[in-house]
């Protein structure tokens, strides 16, 4: 079941899974049910309190379909896309293992998330390959952006340390 949300094209999927004696099968991600084409899955593990974001491309932006494999994240994509209703603004959802939610991130947004178990498996699937010469981060905390995260004081790398302020984002013409 696809929920729509009041961003443009962000969805969350809630996948259906057929349970037996043996455990559970879950159909994580249907191109034609989203008709979008994926082109490059990613596998990221961490420990409790991580946080990794916010993340975005400034040339051949992705799209992302994340799902949670094992572990429990707090979720976050803010609209990057200057021209939307909702540029600024963030949506955010636990995903998890139990919950069997996906979450279909279109490109133009930043995207972020932040472990709540002490184990976390997180599988992205990306419309477009990375380049990590246009990868950009804004400041997690930003406070323009208002993101109330689970836990104070995350762990985080140097990357997103030094990342912009969103006002610094809305102060460049990326190219």
């Amino acid at each position: 079941m696809i929920k729509k949300t009041k961003f443009k094209d962000l969805v969350v999927h809630i996948n259906k899974p057929y349970k037996d004696k043996r455990g559970y099968l879950k159909e994580l991600l249907k191109e034609n049910k989203l008709k979008k084409k994926f082109v490059l899955s990613i596998l990221s593990y961490s420990k409790k309190k991580v946080l990794r974001g916010l993340h975005f491309q400034t040339k051949n932006p992705q799209g992302k379909y994340i799902s949670v494999l094992k572990g429990k994240i707090f979720d976050v994509a803010v609209d990057l896309r200057k021209n939307s209703n909702t540029f600024g603004k963030y949506f955010s959802c636990v995903l998890s293992e139990r919950n069997f939610k996906s979450l279909y991130i279109p490109a133009g947004f930043a995207h972020g998330f932040m472990t709540l178990d002490k184990e976390n498996y997180v599988l992205y699937s990306c419309t477009k390959y990375r380049n990590l010469k246009s990868e950009k981060s804004i400041k997690f905390n930003d406070k323009d952006l208002k993101i109330k995260w689970p836990y104070k004081n995350p762990i985080i790398s140097k990357r997103d340390k030094v990342a912009m302020g969103f006002a610094e984002y809305k102060n460049k013409n990326f190219k």
